[in-house]
C-alpha cells in the first residue's frame, strides 16, 4: 500500500462498500466481523492485513473493488500519486510508466541530442496534462450582464431555492432589476451551511468611500456621467449607506407627498471639507469592529438552513450585518452544488456586466482549462453584446479555450419563444419550434467568431425545470475531462510510436527529410514581421467604449479598477500584436506539417511532435508577451503621479469628459518614454519567437 494511509485506504473501502449499495452491516456480516471492527477500519483507526483487504474487496465484489489491490501496489516516482477514488487512476498509471520508459530511454550517454530533446519534450507534454487530469476541482462560471437572470438561474440549478408564505419559490442568492449582489459569489460543496467572506482591502474600501462622499457632494450636479450613469454603482452605494447609518428617510409631508430626506447630503453641509467627510463616513462604518469573516448555520437555530442563508447573505450584501466588512468575495457552502462523481465542482456567480467592457476577472476565467464559462444571454438579444465583446477579444488574443470550454446559456422569459416568427412571418407554434428559431439566428450571430457550433441551451426559470439544465452543466464539465483524457491518450500513443521506431534506419531516414523541410521553412521565418499600430491602442479603445464613470473609477486608483484595468488592457494589446504578427505563420507550420505526414508517413509521430511543440511554444510565448505588456508598463504608470491627477482633474468640468482623458492618454503614450517601451517589447517578441523556433529545431537532426 505504497505511499497510502489508513484513513484513505479506510475512506475508499467506505466508498466502494456504498457504492455496492451494501450497508456497513451487511459486509461486516460477510466477512464476519463485528460492525464495530469494520467501522474502525474504514474511519482509518484500524490497519488490515493484505489477506483480510483482500477478503473485504472480494466480499463487494465489484469490479472497482477487484482494482483497488492492483492501484494499491503501484509505486510513482515520476507523477504526484492520485488518490485512490482517482477516476483516471489507470490513465495516470500509463504515464508513469511511459514516463519511466522516457527516463530510461535517455540515460544512455550515446543517445543523440535531438533524440534526447525529443525524450524530454514528451515528459514534459506527459507531466502538464497528466496534471491536469490529475486535478478534479473544477468550476462553472456564469457570465453575462446585468439583470439577466445569473443569479436566479444558478439558484434554480442547485436547489437554493426557499418558499416565501405565499408558497411562491424565492431564490437564495439576492435578485432584482440587476446590480443586486455586490461581489462575486462561489457556491462550494462543505459538510453543512455556512457562509465565507472575504472582506475588501482596507484602501479598496477607502476609495469606495471617497466616490460615495464625491458624488454625495456634488449633490447630482456632476453625479451622474455623461451617460446618465451614478458614478458609484447602486449595490456600492447601498452597502455604504447600510454600513454607516445614513440610508435615505421618506416620508409623507403635509400635503400628503412622499418626500426623501438624505442623512448623507445633510452631513455634507456639517462637514464642508471633503477629507472631514470621508474620515466620518469611514468612521460611523466602524470597520474596526467588522471583523467577522465567516458564519455557519447550527443546530441552535431554529430557521431553515436555506432561509437562514437567504437571510444573512442579503445581510452581508447590503451592509445591514453588523460584524461583516464590505465583501470582495462570498462563498456560500452547502452539502450539495452540482454532484458529479469523483470531481468537486463549484459554481461562480460573477458580478454582472455593466457595459460591453473588457474585465480581466472574466478574461482569466475565459482562459482558465479547469473553468467551464457559461455566457449568458436575454432571449431577444442572444447572443448579448457584452457576450459577442468578450469573444471578439478572445479571438483577438487566440484564446482557444473559448472552443472548448465555453457554452451560450439564453434565458428566456415567459411567451418569448412564442413571439418568434418564422421566415414568412408566421409565429411558431410551440416553445421549442421558437427556441430552434433562435438557435439558427444565434448560431449565424456566432459565425464570425468561428463559434458557431458553441453548445447552445435555452431556459426559462418560471417555468421550466432545471434538470435538463443541470444535465446540460455537467456534460460541459465532462467534455473538459474527456479532452483531457483523449490528450493524454495521445500524446502517449505518439511517444510509445517513437520508442517502437528508435532504431529503425528507414524511418530515421524519413524523418530526417522531413526535418530538413521544416528547418528550411523556420529559417525562412527567423524575425516576425513588425507590428503595427500601438500597443496601447486597445486601452483607448476600451476607454473610449466604457461609461465614463468607469474611467473616473478607474484614474481615481491610478489605473487599476474592476471594470478597467490600464495593465490588463496594456497586455492584452501586447499579446494582440502578437497574434497578428505570428498567428498566420504557426497555421501555415501547422498545414505544412500535416501535409508532410500525408507524404511521408514514417515521420507522422515527429511532425505530429513537431505541431504540437510549435502549438505549446506559441502558447506560451503569447502569454510571456502577454505578461511583458502589463509589466513593463506598470512602473511608469505608478510613478507619474501628476499624469492620474491631470486626469482625475478632468472629472466633474462639464461635457467632454472622455474626449479630454483620452487626449492625455493619448499624450502620454506618445512620450519617447513610452515609445522606448514598445520598442522593448518588440526585441522581447522578436527574442520569445526566436526561443519557440529553437525549441522546435532542436527534435530534428
Amino acid at each position: 500500500m505504497h505511499g497510502f494511509t489508513g484513513v484513505q485506504l479506510g475512506h475508499r473501502l467506505a466508498q466502494l462498500r456504498e457504492r455496492a449499495g451494501m450497508k456497513q452491516a451487511e459486509l461486516a456480516r460477510e466477512v464476519t466481523w463485528s460492525q464495530a471492527v469494520l467501522s474502525r477500519v474504514e474511519a482509518g483507526e484500524r490497519s488490515v492485513s493484505g489477506d483480510e483487504l483482500e477478503i473485504l474487496l472480494k466480499s463487494i465484489g465489484t469490479v472497482e473493488a477487484a482494482e483497488l489491490a492492483t492501484v494499491l501496489a503501484r509505486e510513482w516516482q515520476h507523477l504526484p500519486t492520485p488518490a485512490l477514488d482517482h477516476p483516471d487512476h489507470h490513465l495516470l498509471w500509463r504515464a508513469e510508466e511511459m514516463t519511466a520508459a522516457l527516463v530510461e530511454a535517455g540515460s544512455s550517454p550515446e543517445v543523440p541530442p535531438a533524440f534526447r530533446a525529443r525524450l524530454e519534450e514528451y515528459q514534459k507534454e506527459i507531466l502538464g496534462l497528466a496534471n491536469q487530469l490529475f486535478r478534479r476541482d473544477h468550476q462553472i462560471a456564469f457570465i453575462g450582464s446585468i439583470g439577466i437572470g445569473k443569479s436566479t438561474v444558478i439558484c434554480r440549478a442547485t436547489s437554493l431555492e426557499t418558499c416565501d408564505p405565499q408558497g411562491r419559490t424565492e431564490p437564495v442568492l439576492e435578485t432584482g432589476a440587476g446590480g443586486s449582489t455586490l461581489c462575486e459569489v462561489h457556491l462550494n460543496r462543505g459538510p453543512r451551511y455556512g457562509i465565507i467572506v472575504e472582506p475588501r482591502s482596507h484602501d479598496d474600501i477607502w476609495s469606495d468611500v471617497e466616490d460615495f462622499v464625491d458624488q454625495i457632494r456634488q449633490a447630482g450636479q456632476h453625479a451622474r456621467d455623461e451617460d446618465g450613469r451614478s458614478s458609484v454603482p447602486r449595490e456600492m452605494e447601498r452597502a455604504i449607506r447600510n454600513m454607516a447609518g445614513l440610508t435615505q428617510k421618506r416620508s409623507k409631508n403635509e400635503d400628503g407627498k412622499l418626500v426623501t430626506r438624505d442623512p448623507a447630503k445633510e452631513l455634507t453641509e456639517a462637514l464642508p471639507q471633503r477629507r472631514d467627510l470621508v474620515v466620518e463616513v469611514l468612521t460611523r462604518m466602524g470597520l474596526h469592529r467588522r471583523d467577522r469573516r465567516d458564519e455557519w448555520h447550527g443546530p441552535e437555530l431554529t430557521e431553515a438552513p436555506l432561509d437562514w442563508m437567504r437571510s444573512t447573505f442579503a445581510r452581508i450584501n447590503n451592509g445591514r450585518h453588523p460584524d461583516f466588512s464590505l465583501p470582495a468575495r462570498i462563498d456560500l457552502v452547502v452539502p450539495e452544488v452540482l454532484e458529479i462523481d469523483d470531481l468537486k465542482v463549484s459554481i461562480v456567480d460573477t458580478r454582472g456586466i455593466d457595459q460591453p467592457s473588457a474585465r480581466g476577472d472574466l478574461e482569466e476565467l475565459l482562459e482558465d482549462p479547469h473553468t467551464v464559462a457559461i455566457l449568458c444571454s436575454g432571449f431577444n438579444d442572444a447572443p448579448s453584446e457584452s457576450v459577442q465583446h468578450l469573444l471578439k477579444r478572445a479571438r483577438e488574443i487566440d484564446n482557444k479555450q473559448i472552443e472548448l470550454n465555453a457554452g451560450l446559456l439564453v434565458l428566456a422569459r415567459p411567451d418569448e419563444a412564442l413571439a418568434v416568427k418564422d421566415e414568412l412571418g408566421f409565429q411558431v407554434e410551440t416553445k421549442e419550434d421558437g427556441y430552434e428559431l433562435k438557435n439558427e439566428q444565434v448560431r449565424n450571430a456566432l459565425t464570425p467568431y468561428r463559434l458557431d457550433e458553441l453548445p447552445c441551451f435555452f431556459f426559462n426559470s418560471r417555468e421550466d425545470e432545471p434538470e435538463d439544465l443541470r444535465t446540460f452543466l455537467r456534460d460541459r464539465v465532462m467534455q473538459t475531462r474527456v479532452r483531457f483524457q483523449r490528450q493524454l491518450d495521445d500524446v502517449l500513443c505518439r511517444t510509445q510510436s517513437l520508442l517502437d521506431n528508435a532504431e529503425r534506419e528507414q524511418v530515421q531516414a524519413v524523418q530526417r527529410d522531413a526535418g530538413r523541410h521544416l528547418a528550411s521553412w523556420m529559417s525562412q521565418h527567423a524575425r516576425p514581421p513588425q507590428t503595427t499600430g500601438h500597443i496601447h491602442d486597445t486601452l483607448l479603445e476600451e476607454i473610449e467604449r466604457v461609461h465614463a464613470s468607469t474611467v473616473n473609477a478607474a484614474v481615481r486608483r491610478e489605473g487599476e479598477w474592476r471594470s478597467l484595468s490600464y495593465t490588463h488592457q496594456l497586455g492584452h494589446g501586447m499579446r494582440k500584436a502578437a497574434v497578428v504578427a505570428l498567428q498566420g505563420w504557426v497555421t501555415e507550420f501547422d498545414g505544412m506539417c500535416g501535409a508532410l505526414s500525408h507524404s511521408m508517413p514514417e515521420a507522422k509521430e515527429l511532425l505530429s511532435q513537431a505541431r504540437q511543440l510549435m502549438s505549446k511554444a506559441y502558447d506560451d510565448l503569447l502569454r510571456k508577451v502577454q505578461l511583458a505588456g502589463l509589466t513593463y508598463y506598470r512602473d511608469q504608470l505608478r510613478e507619474d503621479s501628476a499624469f492620474w491627477s491631470d486626469n482625475v482633474d478632468e472629472w466633474g468640468r462639464g461635457p467632454g469628459y472622455l474626449h479630454r482623458v483620452l487626449r492625455r492618454n493619448r499624450e502620454w503614450f506618445q512620450q519617447p518614454q513610452r515609445r522606448d517601451i514598445e520598442t522593448q517589447l518588440n526585441v522581447v517578441l522578436e527574442r520569445e519567437w526566436s526561443t519557440a523556433l529553437k525549441r522546435v529545431e532542436a527534435i530534428f537532426e
